[in-house]
């Protein structure tokens, strides 16, 4: 199956680079104004998840530490008919959302609100009547934070198994998306370094051992990025298999992204380790949304259990 990006999907991913290749400053404000944060927003642009997989691996690829998955596919789609949905796609306030249940809540440290799992149901709260308690990640970033839910309050706004799982799985699909791109940017660095950097009077890059090594990272890259176009296909198109579809492509997409960071360190050198160069950023969130929203053996025993291939070992939390 061949799968192509739609005009208005790629329009979306183009307008997004347009902005993130201009602006540094209140860059969610400015994803905001060219509908970026409403693309699954009825009322917005009112789109589908085919939108997904270019538009978040132009994120990706960005850098920039935004709650991409949470909001955009997740969160702000629950929010169409509340007040605060204004404030949500305009940007000025930054919503979060934690399928997890216990788990720490990325950029729950200054989220203005926050959508949490309890049960089969997702609830929306105000910062203010939560309990929030920063934490460290290996991507300070993404400012994580555990969150405290109150045993009552909150705005109800999906109750059902069904529900639930189908804002998962845009998460999924989200998350996969922008590892893609993260795993294509650290390509980009590491293809230009070797070329550059010189040992015994030659690049790098020329050496059989290094020339292999990226190689494999970039057909890796490649099968995880078919992958996330056919699992985005799949959701949109109500397919019965979108969830195995959306499983495999979270866990190519994860090993991807950690097979082109180990690569890209190595190929680097001491260079790959150095704080203020850029590969570090890029790494520290591959690393870290390979394990969120369920991270590659997860999913694995997700598809085996839908396909009958084993028990019931694993499972999301």
């Amino acid at each position: 199956m061949r799968f192509s990006v739609a005009e208005v999907d790629a329009a979306l991913a183009e307008a997004a680079l347009g902005v993130l290749d201009k602006r540094r400053d209140n860059v969610w404000r400015a994803l905001a104004e060219v509908g970026v944060l409403g693309a699954l927003v009825p009322a917005e642009a009112g789109l589908d998840e085919n939108c997904l997989p270019p538009l978040m691996e132009v994120l990706g690829h960005s850098g920039v530490p935004v709650p991409a998955a949470e909001t955009i596919a997740a969160g702000a789609p629950l929010l169409a008919e509340l007040p605060v949905s204004a404030a949500v796609l305009d940007g000025s306030a930054l919503l979060t959302v934690s399928l997890a249940e216990g788990a720490p809540v990325p950029f729950a440290a200054r989220a203005d609100l926050v959508v949490v799992r309890t049960g089969h149901r997702l609830r929306l709260f105000p910062r203010e009547e939560l309990g929030i308690e920063p934490l460290d990640s290996v991507d300070p970033s993404r400012e994580l934070a555990r969150v405290r839910v109150p045993s009552r309050g909150g705005v109800l706004l999906a109750d059902g198994v069904a529900e639930v799982d189908a804002v998962w799985r845009r998460g999924v699909l989200a998350t996969a998306g922008l590892l893609v791109g993260l795993a294509g940017r650290m390509l980009e660095l590491t293809v230009a370094y070797v070329r550059e950097r010189e040992q015994f009077g030659v690049p790098v890059g020329s050496f059989q051992a290094v020339k292999h090594a990226l190689a494999d990272a970039a057909v890796a890259v490649r099968f995880a990025r078919a992958s996330v176009f056919a699992a985005g296909w799949a959701q949109a198109a109500g397919q019965a298999d979108a969830d195995v579809r959306t499983s495999a492509a979270k866990a190519l997409a994860s090993e991807a992204a950690r097979e082109v960071a180990r690569t890209a360190i190595q190929s680097h050198g001491a260079m790959g380790y150095t704080t203020e160069y850029e590969l570090h950023r890029y790494a520290k969130r591959a690393w870290a949304l390979a394990a969120d929203w369920g991270g590659p053996a997860e999913h694995r025993a997700l598809i085996a259990r839908r396909l009958g291939l084993s028990g019931n070992r694993g499972g999301r939390a």
